[in-house]
C-alpha cells in the first residue's frame, strides 16, 4: 500500500480522549506531522483542556502545519476516523498497571457511553494503561468490530529493546527486527528466538559471547523497568508513547499496512496482548504468525492466564 497522504480533499479527524500530559503529547505530533485534517480533543477538566488546546493552536501558526486542533465533544468524537483513548488515573511510583485497572475501567465506561453511537468505520487506540485489559473491555463498551479495537501494547517496549539492541551492536535501530511480547507489564517477554539483525540471527550478529543468558535477562530487565524509572524521575512518560501513538494513528489513516507489536483480541487466549499485526485503515488488518521456542510459548500463555484471571473478576464488578 502507499505511504502517500490521504487527498487533501478527504477531511480526516483524529479525536484524542484526554487532554493530559500524553494526550496533548500526541496532539502536538500529530500537529507536527501533519498527520490528519483535524484534532479534536475532549476532557471533562474544560479549564484544562481549554489551555491546551490553545497552546497548541499555537503550534499551528507559525509552522507549515495544515492540521487544526480545536475542542470537541464526546459524540463528535464518536464520529471520528480514529479516536485515541489517554484518559485514565497516572500511575504512581510504584504502582503497577494492574493496580490501575479499578480506576480506569469506571474512566473507561464514562468515555464510551456519551460517544454512542460510534461509527461503523472509527478505530479506536487505546494508549491508557493497563492497556491490554483496557483494549479488552474497550470491545465491548465501545460496540466496534474486534479488529477496529488495538492497544498500543508493547509497541513502545519494542522500540526501546531495539534501541539497546542497537547501541550493544553498533548499528541502527531500523536494521533490527526484534519484538517485545505479552502483556505491556511485567508479564511481558522479548522473543529472542525470532531477533534479527538484517537477515542475520541475533546471536550471529552481535559481538562474540555478547547475548549471554545473563545479558538477556539485563536487556529484558532494562526494557521492563524504563517506564517506571522515568516516572519515578519526572512523574510521568509522555515523549516515548506520544510519539508511537501518533505513528500508529498515521499507520491507520494511511492505510500502510506496517507490521507492529499491537495489543488486540487473541480468540485461542480469550484475552487481548501484543502480538505482532498488520496496521492499516481498518485497524487490524491481519495478524502475523511469529515462531516462538517453547520458552517463549510458555512465557505467552503464562501471560494470557494472568490476563484473564484479572479479567474475570473485574467482568463480576461491571
Amino acid at each position: 500500500m502507499s505511504n502517500a497522504p490521504p487527498p487533501h480533499r478527504l477531511k480526516t479527524t483524529i479525536a484524542i480522549i484526554g487532554a493530559g500530559d500524553v494526550g496533548s503529547t500526541i496532539a502536538y505530533t500529530l500537529i507536527l506531522s501533519s498527520v490528519c485534517s483535524e484534532v479534536i480533543m475532549v476532557d471533562p477538566k474544560t479549564e484544562v483542556l481549554e489551555g491546551q488546546v490553545r497552546d497548541l493552536g499555537d503550534a499551528t501558526y507559525g509552522g507549515r502545519s495544515g492540521t487544526k486542533v480545536r475542542v470537541g465533544t464526546s459524540k463528535e468524537a464518536g464520529q471520528a476516523d480514529v479516536v485515541v483513548v489517554t484518559a485514565g488515573a497516572k500511575q504512581r511510583d510504584g504502582e503497577s498497571r494492574i493496580d490501575l485497572l479499578g480506576r480506569n475501567l469506571k474512566i473507561l465506561k464514562s468515555i464510551f457511553e456519551p460517544m454512542q453511537p460510534i461509527a461503523r468505520t472509527t478505530v479506536v487506540l487505546m494508549v491508557a494503561n493497563p492497556v491490554d485489559i483496557l483494549s479488552y473491555f474497550a470491545r465491548k463498551l465501545s460496540g466496534l468490530p474486534e479488529n477496529q479495537v488495538l492497544g498500543t501494547g508493547t509497541s513502545l517496549d519494542s522500540a526501546r529493546l531495539r534501541g539497546e539492541l542497537a547501541r550493544r551492536a553498533e548499528v541502527a535501530a531500523s536494521s533490527i527486527d526484534a519484538y517485545v511480547l505479552g502483556e505491556h507489564g511485567e508479564g511481558q517477554f522479548i522473543a529472542w528466538s525470532s531477533a534479527s539483525i538484517g537477515t542475520a540471527p541475533l546471536h550471529h550478529a552481535l559481538p562474540k559471547d555478547s547475548l549471554t543468558d545473563s545479558s538477556k535477562r539485563e536487556i529484558a530487565s532494562h526494557t521492563r523497568g524504563a517506564a517506571g524509572a522515568i516516572i519515578k524521575a519526572k512523574g510521568c512518560t509522555n515523549y516515548g508513547i506520544g510519539s508511537v501513538a501518533a505513528s500508529l494513528c498515521k499507520y491507520i489513516l494511511f492505510d500502510s499496512h506496517t507490521v507492529r507489536p499491537l495489543s488486540f483480541y487473541q480468540p485461542d487466549l480469550d484475552c487481548c496482548l501484543s502480538m505482532p499485526a498488520v496496521i492499516g485503515r481498518k485497524g487490524i488488518v491481519r495478524p502475523i504468525h511469529v515462531e516462538l521456542d517453547e520458552g517463549e510459548k510458555e512465557a505467552l500463555e503464562s501471560c494470557a492466564k494472568d490476563l484473564r484471571g484479572i479479567i474475570e473478576k473485574a467482568e463480576k464488578e461491571l
